[in-house]
């Protein structure tokens, strides 16, 4: 596929998306369904936050889109997918808040996962796609609320198994999304054409700034798989420990993007 630029926006298949994120709650559900309290008390890699709290917050990940629906519609469109990765930042204390009192809130925190898969099966599917929510980030339409809903599961199956050792599922559609938004929210913190960042099968897009490549191959060029760009863009791996690992290939001058890493805070 021909590498992407900040300047076109990337078109994602709304009804593709609205399945991505119903199937990959699925696997999460699954995966959580009868874990006893010594596996949820267990740690994360998300500060001190244990699985109880990674599971409610994955509830509300994927709840809030209930809960916007409900609440009136903004006037006007202040962010879209792509932007939500930058407006992110600063809004940590906020998220750690709620999402501890609402693991307090039941004693089976997989509860709240069935609640928020409900509530999305019955509000999601026959709202139209351009209806705005006002967002914790900003008004943003629903299709593209659901593209970053991807991203939140996509991120967070990733910490769920690697605190539980559990294997989980990745639904592709919603790995694919996850990686194409997470490579766009690369490409528009460090616009440029500098750098070829590869994440075969689904995404290509040029960053950083510098001389442009057009023709032949790009003399900065970073490839990864999808999982460890995942990890990468979501600060759970470092740049020099992915090298180290072979997990990343980097070729010319301007292709260390660690001072570009992580894309979401």
């Amino acid at each position: 596929m021909p590498p992407r630029s900040r300047a076109r926006a990337r078109n994602y298949d709304p009804a593709k998306t609205r399945a991505a994120v119903t199937a990959q709650l699925r696997h999460v559900q699954e995966a959580v369904r009868g874990l006893d309290e010594e596996r949820l008390a267990a740690p994360t890699r998300l500060g001190d936050w244990s699985v109880r709290e990674l599971i409610a917050h994955l509830s509300m990940a994927v709840g809030a889109v209930a809960r916007h629906l409900e609440d009136p519609a903004p006037p006007a469109r202040e962010i879209d997918a792509t932007g939500w990765a930058a407006a992110t930042a600063g809004r940590a204390e906020a998220i750690d808040e709620d999402t501890r009192a609402l693991a307090a809130s039941v004693a089976a925190p997989d509860e709240l996962l069935e609640q928020a898969a409900a509530r999305f099966a019955e509000l999601a599917p026959a709202a139209p796609g351009e209806r705005l929510l006002a967002a914790r980030v900003g008004a943003i339409r629903l299709d593209d609320f659901l593209v970053t809903r991807c991203a939140e599961l996509v991120v967070h199956t990733d910490d769920l198994a690697a605190a539980t050792g559990l294997d989980v599922p990745y639904d592709r559609q919603a790995l694919a999304t996850a990686v194409r938004l997470l490579a766009d929210g690369m490409a528009a913190k460090a616009p440029g054409g500098s750098v070829e960042l590869r994440i075969p099968p689904f995404a290509v897009v040029q960053c950083v700034e510098g001389p442009r490549h057009t023709r032949g191959t790009p003399p900065n060029v970073v490839e990864t798989n999808p999982l460890t760009w995942v990890r990468l863009a979501g600060g759970r791996i470092g740049w020099a420990e992915a090298l180290e690992a072979g997990e990343v290939t980097a070729s010319g001058e301007r292709a260390d993007l660690t001072g570009y890493l992580p894309v979401l805070r």
